[in-house]
């Protein structure tokens, strides 16, 4: 196995120690984490993970951190606002840059810090590239199957785990998807967790938008049906200097499908400034029903898994509370199910929210 390469660490403006870790040669790309899933020395056990890094460190010195309040970052912290993270990330870029200017790249919730940190240090960031974000987090955070899944965590930490990093991972990763739910469970605490995707929901930097100079990728994938591809197009038109990417394939994830051209194409991109073609969008399709649940109960699954009580079930479809119950054990029995918990986990799994 590849040698994790050694944590040093950086200090934030209220004092917050982050986890640092730098691999590979070459002009620094500074990877912002996605928090709060950040788990730098545990990302290197993911075969997935690592063969992405090794291709972009060829060509590029990549610096990766844990975001605060997660993985080998401090822990015990209280201010997790969109201020304090771009703070995590000036002290990064200090750190690693050397008073060079860098590159960015920043994944799901990362993607505010990055366009915020370009748009307030102009003169720093030479490219950036963004993948399944927005300028306002609630976009790429509202699709039910995300609700669902965050859901889980009020629920069952150790269930979320698992089917959160399967479904990013896609549910025949195996291994790769094992060492993603792992690193999930260590990186981070529910409480800090969801404290995190709070703050990120109600993140909105699309006031600084139009203050972001850098040449800018916006990445999405041409069958990615947690955010709409209108919202990746609309971050593009919006930048002064964006182009939207289409990439080929369905898991929202940068790395999982054909991690090399990946990593490839961003150090071509990160190095040379050469912006990728990608296909046109492909339409969404609906999900096939699963499990052999009746029209009723796939409706029923699909309000349980987005967080809705039995009661506020009846209200929505017109139905007895008696009837909803009725529902719920004939859909527990066919798709086995112990619980809510398990049925959230399973609508995710299927696509059916």
């Amino acid at each position: 196995m590849t040698r994790r390469p050694p944590i040093t660490y950086a200090r934030s403006q209220d004092g917050v120690t982050l986890a640092v870790t730098a691999s590979g040669t070459g002009p620094v790309l500074v990877e912002a984490p996605w928090v709060p899933f950040s788990n730098v020395r545990r990302g290197w056990d993911n075969p997935l993970l690592r063969a992405f890094h090794e291709e972009l460190g060829r060509r590029l010195e990549v610096v990766q951190y844990d975001g605060r309040g997660t993985g080998h970052s401090q822990r015990d912290v209280t201010d997790l606002s969109l201020d304090a993270m771009v703070a995590d990330l000036e002290a990064v870029v200090d750190l690693a840059g050397r008073g060079d200017r860098v590159s960015l790249l920043g994944q799901y919730t990362a993607v505010p810090h990055v366009l915020a940190y370009a748009a307030r240090h102009p003169g720093r960031v030479d490219r950036i590239a963004v993948f399944a974000g927005a300028p306002r987090g609630w976009l790429a955070m509202s699709a039910g199957e995300t609700q669902a899944l965050l859901s889980l965590m009020e629920k069952d930490w150790n269930l979320f785990a698992e089917s959160a990093a399967h479904r990013w991972m896609g549910w025949a990763a195996g291994e790769a998807g094992q060492a993603v739910a792992d690193a999930l469970r260590d990186a981070v605490s529910p409480h800090i967790a969801r404290a995190t995707l709070q703050a990120a929901s109600a993140t909105d930097v699309t006031g600084e938008i139009p203050a972001v100079e850098s040449a800018t990728l916006v990445l999405h994938r041409t069958g990615m049906s947690q955010i709409p591809v209108d919202v990746a197009r609309a971050l593009a038109e919006d930048l002064p200097r964006g182009r939207l990417s289409l990439l080929p394939g369905s898991q929202p994830a940068l790395f999982v499908d054909d991690p090399t051209a990946v990593a490839r194409m961003l150090a071509d991109f990160f190095r040379d400034g050469i912006v990728p073609d990608g296909p046109a969008a492909a339409p969404g399709q609906s999900p096939a029903a699963a499990g052999g649940l009746s029209r009723r109960e796939l409706e029923v699954l699909r309000l349980v898994a987005a967080g809705e009580s039995n009661g506020a079930v009846a209200r929505r479809l017109g139905l007895s509370p008696h009837t909803v119950e009725r529902h719920l054990a004939n859909i527990y029995r066919k798709i086995d199910a112990r619980g809510r918990a398990d049925a959230t986990a399973y609508a995710v799994r299927q696509g059916l929210v």
